[in-house]
């Protein structure tokens, strides 16, 4: 899961409506409902994340799916923080999606998370412990806690494993066949004498405001390559 490092002061969109929040779960509803600046505050979200779900890292531009502007902290149990930038990201799969053959029964991401939050066991990537390995990418395409953090925080991430569903069948089947490829072109350069360092860099700097699926698997799968790349030409996303 990648850090989404939320650094703007002022989102004009939100402005006005937070200024006197919502003070219930069915006020926070009604305001959300009504509230007609989304397509903007998905764009503004969408650059600040280089377009990657907040919580999958999938690219749903890329492959046909939709998004919607997610609370981290559900607005039914924190309906002051219904319109807090600080507590919104943007999550795969809009509510149309829901009854495609592919999610239908296997949704992940903010709609399967749903409501439930607690926050001394859901590892948020809006908090800087996101920033460190707490997940593991493995060959087959599923992710697990990593083996190298201490029990309590293998818990916490196996927990958000499982409330968001990362091991779906279609994001394993997804993420497998991403590394695969990735895994043979590694291959090649090494074959062919070429530069993994510039491999490395296609998919771990934004272009264009804009980052490759998967940016935490490939991140972990060229080590420390990818470190010195991320030091020398992306160091905000450190």
């Amino acid at each position: 899961m990648k850090f989404i490092a939320k650094r703007l002061r002022h989102v004009e969109c939100l402005h006005d409506e937070h200024l006197i929040p919502p003070s219930s779960s069915e006020d926070a509803r009604r305001r959300w409902d009504r509230f007609n600046n989304k397509a903007r505050l998905t764009d503004v979200l969408n650059e600040e994340q280089c377009l990657l779900c907040a919580y999958t890292e999938l690219r749903p531009d890329e492959i046909g799916i939709g998004t919607h502007i997610e609370h981290v902290k559900p607005k039914s149990k924190y309906p002051a923080l219904t319109f807090a930038y600080r507590n919104l990201v943007i999550s795969a799969l809009a509510s149309q999606d829901l009854s495609k053959p592919n999610y239908k029964g296997d949704v992940f991401a903010g709609h399967a998370k749903k409501s439930s939050f607690d926050r001394k066991r859901f590892m948020s990537p809006l908090r800087s412990r996101a920033k460190r390995n707490y997940f593991l990418y493995l060959s087959n395409g599923m992710v697990v806690p990593s083996p190298a953090k201490s029990s309590r925080y293998q818990k916490k991430a196996e927990h958000t494993i499982r409330l968001l569903n990362l091991n779906a069948s279609y994001l394993v089947n997804l993420r497998k066949r991403w590394i695969d490829e990735l895994d043979q072109l590694i291959d090649d350069h090494l074959d062919q004498d070429m530069s993994l360092y510039d491999l490395a860099a296609v998919d771990l700097v934004p272009l264009n405001q804009r980052l490759s699926r998967f940016f935490t698997a490939t991140r972990q799968r060229f080590g420390q390559i990818a470190e010195h790349v991320l030091k020398e030409q992306a160091p905000e996303l450190l």
